[in-house]
């Protein structure tokens, strides 16, 4: 489809799922390099994340785990700007080998907040893998290990992605075109 309508709100293509399958190997690629013969404990932030992670862990050859914590920063299409834990995560990451699984980073709030929750617990290390990098509209200034594909500033859903909760299950992702 090359257009379609979520709630009140059209968007029109903006990356085919064949392009978001592809992309997901390459940075598996670089992933399964960077971590050969090591343990990786994946830490998907949802709900966002859940589409994404599923397909990266499928595409991992090394050994790993995965757990989920779950934040929010957005109502309708604007990032509030306050980050609220919904979900802690309960593992113990001391010592291991951490990648964060987001669906996309835009302003890098919500990530430098995640970043600074994990620190406290002692892992080897963290990198965070994306689907989506907003560089126009990032503020932060730590590095984003795996990017996938980089997007311009526009407000997206599909492929985990929402608008007031719809439009996750598009294999797609799509841009708004009246916001």
């Amino acid at each position: 489809m090359e257009t379609i309508t979520v709630k009140d709100k059209k968007f029109k293509l903006s990356i085919d799922s064949l392009t978001i399958q592809n992309s997901i190997k390459k940075i598996a690629e670089r992933i399964n390099a960077d971590y050969a013969g090591k343990d990786i404990f994946f830490i998907g932030v949802l709900n966002g994340s859940f589409m994404f992670a599923a397909d990266l862990i499928k595409n991992i050859t090394c050994d790993c785990t995965i757990s989920f914590t779950k934040l929010a920063s957005y109502e309708g299409t604007k990032s509030t700007g306050k980050i609220k834990e919904l979900i802690g995560l309960k593992e113990n990451i001391e010592g291991k080998h951490v990648v964060i699984i987001e669906d996309i980073v835009d302003t890098g709030f919500t990530m430098k907040s995640v970043l600074a929750q994990l620190s406290e617990k002692n892992p080897a290390d963290i990198k965070i893998a994306t689907l989506l990098f907003k560089p126009q509209s990032f503020k932060e200034d730590y590095k984003v290990d795996y990017v996938c594909l980089e997007i311009p500033n526009d407000f997206i859903v599909g492929y985990g992605l929402d608008y007031n909760g719809f439009g996750r299950n598009l294999n797609s992702i799509y841009s708004v075109v009246n916001n």
